[in-house]
């Protein structure tokens, strides 16, 4: 891999440099994941799901790359995953400031306790077992955030 490439998937991979920070670079990570659904958000839900399924792909392939450069499964300053997960907490949620904490919080919950099965996912080799965990970690809390918008008939 050239130079160039490497630092593009690096740069990629740590969510343009956001896991590089000294402290929780997950959560770090997943502000990232913040700004680009502000971004997102007005979009349809056909195209934001088409740019969540190439974040996916993206991020699996980048993921693995960076796990060779830096050479370490799953390196703490790999964060397109949280990104992703994030991308997908929000999915069809209301864009309301309350239900986006509210996402983050539960986001950073469910990717940090990682419940039956996510924390399987991560014996995955390569990019898969970089973001399966949280994507999962995305649908579960998407799951929670669709009951509460239902329940306050949002």
């Amino acid at each position: 891999m050239n130079k160039i490439t490497r630092v593009v998937v690096i740069f990629i991979a740590q969510g343009a440099y956001t896991g590089r920070s000294p402290v929780a670079p997950g959560t770090a990570g997943t502000l990232a994941g913040v700004l680009l659904y502000l971004w997102m958000k007005g979009l349809s839900p056909v195209i934001y799901i088409i740019v969540c399924l190439l974040l996916f792909v993206l991020g699996t392939w980048v993921a693995g790359r960076a796990e060779d450069i830096l050479g370490s499964k799953d390196h703490p300053s790999i964060v397109i995953d949280e990104i992703a997960g994030y991308m997908v907490s929000m999915f069809l949620v209301p864009p309301a400031w309350g239900f986006m904490i509210a996402g983050f919080l539960l986001f950073r919950f469910f990717d940090i306790v990682k419940p039956y099965p996510l924390k399987r996912f991560q014996e995955l080799r390569g990019g898969p077992g970089v973001m399966l965990d949280d994507v999962g970690a995305g649908i579960y809390t998407n799951i929670v955030l669709q009951v509460v918008s239902r329940v306050l008939n949002i």
